[in-house]
């Protein structure tokens, strides 16, 4: 028998196209508002899992980024020390890390009184990923010429802290 289904106000109903336009009740039918509610869950089921689908590699990547209180610099006498952790590494083995600096002969009047009393400074390391995570410690040390001693110091400006395997970076105060 042919059916076409069509609704009311009152709901939804079956009409077979052979009787000419009579109305049956769907708990008559067999196919009731049960059959309507299952399709409809189903429906929204397979976009679930659609949805769902399409967002797992993108959290499975990982949001890489430096966390913030742990990255650090700190001065002693010539040299300096970064040092921090980075987060959100996903399933990478391991990242390169770059830290650039401009250390500078401060005087006693906080001056750098010539210009070729300051000298752009870099490290650079590679560090073990673990659990999307990678602990990370650069030194480097300045030299001037002439030497920059008391009671003169240095003071390193313009430190930059670079992951470029993931091409992110952080900017720090003076140390």
């Amino acid at each position: 028998m042919d059916v076409f289904v069509h609704q009311r106000e009152m709901g939804c109903c079956i009409r077979p196209v052979s009787t000419g336009g009579k109305y049956r009740d769907n708990s008559q039918s067999g196919w009731g508002q049960e059959s309507v509610l299952m399709r409809r869950l189903l429906v929204m089921f397979a976009i679930g899992l659609f949805a769902f689908t399409l967002g797992t590699p993108a959290a499975w990547a990982g949001s890489p980024h430096f966390v913030d209180s742990t990255v650090t610099a700190t001065r002693s006498g010539n040299t300096l020390t970064v040092a921090g952790k980075e987060a959100g590494l996903g399933d990478e083995a391991q990242v390169h890390i770059v830290v650039t600096a401009t250390a500078e002969c401060i005087n006693g009047g906080s001056n750098h009184p010539k210009a070729t009393n300051k000298e752009s400074v870099s490290t650079e390391g590679t560090f073990p990923v673990q659990n999307g995570k990678a602990d990370f410690s650069l030194s480097v040390t300045a030299t001037f010429q002439p030497s920059c001693s008391p009671p003169m110091s240095v003071v390193f400006v313009n430190i930059v802290v670079t992951d470029t395997t993931n091409n992110i970076s952080q900017r720090l105060g003076n140390a």
